[in-house]
């Protein structure tokens, strides 16, 4: 299950320096409705590419928003030059499939 979108990085504000960007309704939704052991938090294994960067991680179900977010750390934000509310070409594989 594969997932290409665009969607604005933002900084979590109850914990400084943490990143994300949101998973779109409708693919949080297809994610969801995927068959998947359980996992602290609800997270989600997942492929990431951004750009030039390729990495593993887990998206996280938000609570407020009904969708995924997507952490996304330093190292990537700095090699692809990601600002805050800038935007997030992202392609996104579900691992666990």
């Amino acid at each position: 299950m594969r997932f290409r979108f665009t969607a604005p990085l933002w900084e979590w504000r109850s914990q400084a320096n943490w990143f994300f960007v949101t998973v779109p309704e409708e693919a949080s939704a297809d994610i969801r409705e995927v068959p998947l052991p359980p996992r602290g938090f609800g997270a989600v294994r997942v492929r990431v590419r951004v750009g030039g960067s390729t990495w593993s991680t887990s998206v996280f179900p938000d609570s407020t928003e009904g969708a995924y977010v997507l952490p996304m750390k330093k190292a990537v934000r700095d090699a692809e030059g990601l600002v805050e509310g800038g935007p997030v070409e992202v392609e996104l594989e579900v691992a666990e499939i």
